[in-house]
C-alpha cells in the first residue's frame, strides 16, 4: 500500500467493486462529470464497470483508497493513459460522497505523484476536470499542478457544454512536501 497523511492507496479489491459502482457510476450525475464516455447502466459484476481491474492492461494503474484510521473504503483514484515513451500519464480521482471534504482528494492527489515520478519515473503527470470543480482544483493546486489552459465548451455533461481545465505538473517542478493540507 502507498501511503499518504489521511489515506492509503491499495490495489482494488473484488468487494470494493459493487461498492465504487453503486456509489460513483450508479449516481448518473456524477459519473457523467468524471467520465468523457456517456453514462449507461451497467450490470453490478460486469466485468465492463470501470471499476473492475484488469491485472493484464499496462496503461492503467487503478488504486482503491482507503481510509488510513480504520481501512474504509472511500473511493477510486488511477493513473491513466500511462506513456512510457512520452514518459506522462493522467490523473483520474472519485471521492465517495461520505468522504467528500474531508482532504482525502488533495491526499490522493499527492500519493499518485509520488507513484507516478517515483515509481514509475514519470516526468509529466496531468489532470483534466470540469471547470466548475473547485475540489479537484483546489486538490490539484495544492500538490503544485499548474493551470495550463482551458478547453473551453470540450466536455458534454447533463446536456450542456461545459469547460474543462487542464493541469500539469512536471517531475522538476514538483515538492512532495506542498501536499500537506
Amino acid at each position: 500500500m502507498l501511503r499518504g497523511s489521511k489515506v492509503g492507496l491499495r490495489a482494488r479489491h473484488e468487494d470494493d467493486v459493487p461498492v465504487l459502482h453503486a456509489e460513483l457510476h450508479d449516481d448518473v450525475a456524477n459519473q457523467a462529470r468524471s467520465d468523457t464516455r456517456p453514462w449507461r447502466p451497467i450490470t453490478p459484476g460486469s466485468k465492463e464497470s470501470r471499476f473492475a481491474v484488469d491485472d493484464e492492461e499496462q496503461r492503467h494503474a487503478a488504486f482503491s483508497v482507503v481510509e488510513l484510521a480504520g481501512g474504509a473504503l472511500v473511493g477510486d483514484a488511477v493513473l491513466w493513459n500511462i506513456d512510457p515513451h512520452n514518459r506522462s500519464a493522467h490523473i483520474g480521482l472519485g471521492m465517495l460522497p461520505s468522504a467528500r471534504g474531508k482532504g482525502y482528494g488533495t491526499d490522493a492527489v499527492a500519493i499518485l505523484c509520488h507513484y507516478g515520478f517515483v515509481v514509475r519515473g514519470l516526468h509529466r503527470l496531468q489532470i483534466e476536470t470540469l471547470s466548475d470543480n473547485a475540489a479537484m482544483l483546489r486538490s490539484a493546486e495544492r500538490n503544485g499542478f499548474v493551470r495550463e489552459g482551458v478547453l473551453r465548451s470540450s466536455a458534454w455533461v447533463m446536456g450542456e457544454f461545459v469547460d474543462e481545465v487542464l493541469l500539469g505538473l512536471l517531475v522538476e517542478d514538483w515538492k512532495p512536501d506542498l501536499t500537506s493540507a
